[in-house]
């Protein structure tokens, strides 16, 4: 890449000002920690999701976190990441991990923005509700390996089955 470039042309617009507004419209809560990170509460069907979003301007990339409300137990991890490798198979946009000590299970996804001016609305809305979609999809995969017993493969058949209607 020329040096003769202008650092400016290819930095984007904090994103994070956008996920802000986002999210006040949906009126979760959050906390704008600094110009490059936000915490904020979801709802779901199953529990409230943990989002985080980080802006690197250096990179003009955002990394975004969805973490369930949910801690596996060391001896549950082996089990836990044989699902996590099934589950992300399925997935177009982001993956599963586990994170931390105490092993939330994640959905992560990084969206490069340089040479953009700003991210779209619409773009970052998808993420974020691509992101608790997939939760809340495999929601129960997690649940039946860790308080079910079942093994990965038939938790996750179990948990993709399609319902119709409603009893």
């Amino acid at each position: 890449m020329s040096a003769t470039l202008a650092a400016d042309r290819d930095r984007a617009a904090n994103p994070l000002d956008v996920v802000e507004q986002i999210v006040s419209a949906n009126e979760w809560a959050f906390d704008r920690r600094s110009d490059g990170e936000m915490a904020a509460e979801a709802p779901g069907k199953w529990c409230d999701y943990g989002l985080h979003f980080a802006w690197s301007t250096e990179i003009s990339a955002m990394h975004f976190t969805c973490a369930f409300d949910m801690k596996v137990p060391a001896q549950a991890r082996a089990r836990l990441h044989e699902l996590l490798a099934l589950a992300n198979e399925k997935l177009w946009i982001g993956h599963f991990g586990l994170e931390g000590e105490e092993g939330v299970p994640v959905f992560r996804h990084a969206v490069l923005l340089r040479g953009a001016r700003a991210a779209s609305v619409e773009s970052l809305e998808d993420m974020v509700d691509i992101a608790i979609t997939e939760c809340e999809r495999f929601f129960p995969a997690f649940q039946f390996v860790l308080w079910g017993g079942k093994p990965p493969a038939e938790a996750l058949a179990a948990a993709m089955l399609d319902c119709v209607g409603e009893a």
